[in-house]
């Protein structure tokens, strides 16, 4: 809802971007960004950033969201299947975010949600954000390609996002004053050896790579978690020094005085926001006590 006429319908935004395994690196920053007293009114994200995402906008904490993850194994969210459309079936990880969402629609999640995933069939992003499709459209946000089968929609087949919008700022720009993008998908290292993995990785990541130049510039406040390219796509094992970095960065960043002032905006914001919300509560309870509606 747009507040005092400034023509948005969010004031703050949070875009995520994929990374694979580094996306734990956006709990980190959506710890600093906590501390710093942010609340965000919209969430989009982009495969491991769909992922945190989700479970951020269904009220969980990133201390909570990196306790779901941990002592788990790649082999937990996947199923092996005969290689057609891909290496794996999405099985486990679906069945992991239907048993811990609370949320089964997106009208149910706490915040606004996009979760940006790629139609396959005719090559365009598509940002998922109602209806009871909230599981198949995070799991289609993630399904990197070749590697997954495809997420089958109201029998449309989709991809990981990341292929055409692997940081999706343009998605909520128009809709919010501020955006913040954690950009977690740096260009990773070419590997001295070659084999099936390091291509898929480093071909996918030059793909998200230059997808993400305009998004980058969209932002109001980019936060780029560097030294974490080396981990692979998915590291289940470096979490917390994932995590750490993401910390790490997002805290360098919010330091600097131009971050601050929008901070102090947003604060602000709140501030006006809470003001509007108690006069109208208190019209409300004048109107229920001039009618007799009041506890007596």
């Amino acid at each position: 809802m747009a507040l005092f006429g400034n023509g948005y319908d969010h004031f703050l935004g949070y875009a995520l971007s994929g990374g694979g395994a580094k996306g734990f690196a956006h709990l980190g920053a959506l710890k600093v960004l906590e501390k710093c007293g942010l609340k965000p009114d919209v969430i989009a994200g982009t495969s491991a950033g769909a992922l945190a995402g989700v479970f951020y906008a269904d009220g969980y904490h990133p201390e909570e969201i990196l306790e779901l993850f941990r002592k788990r194994e790649f082999r937990e969210f996947v199923e092996l299947t005969i290689p057609k459309t891909g290496l794996f079936k999405s099985t486990g990880l679906h069945q992991f975010l239907k048993k811990n969402l609370r949320a089964r629609s997106f009208e149910e999640l706490q915040l606004p949600f996009y979760a940006v995933a790629t139609d396959w069939n005719r090559a365009t992003t598509v940002a998922f954000s109602n209806g009871d499709d909230l599981v198949d459209a995070v799991v289609a946000s993630c399904s990197v390609p070749v590697v997954f089968h495809p997420q089958y929609i109201h029998g449309v087949p989709y991809v990981d996002g990341g292929l055409l919008k692997n940081f999706p700022v343009s998605v909520i720009r128009k809709k919010c004053k501020y955006v913040i993008g954690v950009n977690v998908s740096l260009m990773i290292p070419a590997e001295d050896k070659y084999n099936i993995r390091t291509m898929a990785e480093r071909t996918f990541n030059l793909m998200s790579n230059s997808n993400t130049l305009f998004d980058k510039t969209y932002c109001d406040i980019l936060i780029e978690t560097k030294g974490i390219e080396r981990y692979a796509m998915f590291d289940l094992q470096n979490m917390d020094t994932i995590t750490e970095a993401g910390y790490h960065y997002a805290a360098i960043k919010l330091s600097e005085k131009e971050s601050w002032d929008i901070v102090k905006k947003c604060h602000k914001h709140y501030r006006m926001r809470e003001t509007v919300r108690r006069q109208i509560q208190r019209v409300r309870e004048k109107k229920m006590l001039k009618y007799g509606l009041g506890k007596k």
